[in-house]
């Protein structure tokens, strides 16, 4: 049986190296190896610790023949997953280690996106991250990539990387040259810190959408504002027990969110280094939480209303959306 349609909206394109593609690009590295390098185990310390699985990835995105094996190796478990979009994040500034450019990273990947689209009929966009130990000139520098791409499959700007232990103030000029020259803005926040996280995000970066939020559960006035602004949470389950935030799945907040009114999406954040697929995902949303097509309808409803994308694709995705669900609402 083919598994349901699904919206993406939170995939880190350098934790996300199938196996296949890296035996390509490194053809003596065994497979034990791969899983020692590249996949971390069921219980990270916390967030950093989780995060050093991710060099392994990086290291193998440093040429424009690696970064399009990748982007369309992508769009192979996109495929596998049956997805109808995504949005797929990465930061440029991580790719120059062997002289490739900023801006020719971008482009690199940016076409290799057009060759994916093509070639699958997947829908898919690209989010440009600035990290948290970033300095205010890289993320300057990031933002103005996004700007300069305008008009491509580059839609916006993310913050990301370890929440815990950098602050978000050397950002905040690229995220008001972002809000000035009105590139979305997505964020990751309530992840490794709490509600306060999200709290500083929304009024600093103005977002439409956090990357993760979970902890905002821990403030009722904080969940009141995100169901009334329709700030979007991209939730990624199995991440958040991975990254030690929380002790099991049965304590994770996603039920309790979508029971509040809360707009969000599940989605993986890492396929690679915590081993998942969103099949996987929709599987323990199931096994714990009891969720049927409705909520998964429902969900994928508001990832589309999410996207970063004109109104006329929103509306095409959600007829082939609601053409599979068999609990489809008029």
């Amino acid at each position: 049986m083919e598994p349901l349609p699904k919206v993406e909206l939170h995939v880190h394109l350098d934790c996300c190296l199938s196996y296949d593609v890296v035996s390509l690009l490194r053809p003596s590295i065994s497979y034990s190896e791969f899983r020692e390098r590249f996949v971390a185990p069921p219980r990270c310390t916390n967030l950093a610790d989780f995060l050093t699985r991710a060099p392994s990835g990086i290291a193998l995105m440093q040429t424009e023949h690696e970064l399009r094996a990748v982007t369309l190796d992508l769009f192979r478990q996109f495929q596998l997953d049956n997805i109808l979009y995504a949005e797929i994040r990465f930061a440029p500034l991580l790719h120059l280690e062997r002289g490739l450019l900023p801006a020719r990273v971008v482009r690199t990947v940016n076409d290799a996106v057009e060759e994916g689209i093509r070639s699958t009929g997947i829908e898919a966009r690209i989010i440009l991250c600035t990290l948290r130990h970033f300095t205010a000139a890289q993320s300057l520098e990031t933002v103005a990539l996004a700007e300069r791409f305008r008009g491509t499959r580059v839609v916006a700007l993310d913050l990301a990387a370890d929440e815990a232990g950098f602050p978000i103030d050397p950002h905040v000029e690229a995220f008001e040259f972002a809000i000035t020259q009105e590139i979305h803005r997505t964020a990751h926040a309530g992840e490794a810190r709490g509600a306060d996280s999200v709290r500083e995000t929304l009024r600093n970066f103005q977002p439409t959408r956090i990357g993760h939020g979970v902890r905002s559960v821990e403030d009722p006035t904080l969940l009141n504002q995100l169901r009334d602004q329709r700030i979007h949470l991209e939730v990624c389950p199995s991440s958040n027990i991975q990254t030690n935030v929380y002790s099991s799945i049965s304590d994770h907040p996603v039920h309790r969110l979508y029971k509040a009114g809360v707009s969000l999406s599940i989605n993986t954040d890492a396929r690679t280094i915590t081993d998942t697929t969103l099949e996987k995902e929709y599987s323990v949303m199931r096994e714990h939480f009891g969720w049927s097509d409705e909520e998964f309808r429902s969900s994928n409803t508001d990832a589309i209303h999410a996207a970063f994308i004109p109104e006329a694709l929103k509306q095409s995705l959600l007829k082939r959306l609601n053409g599979h669900y068999p609990t489809a609402r008029p």
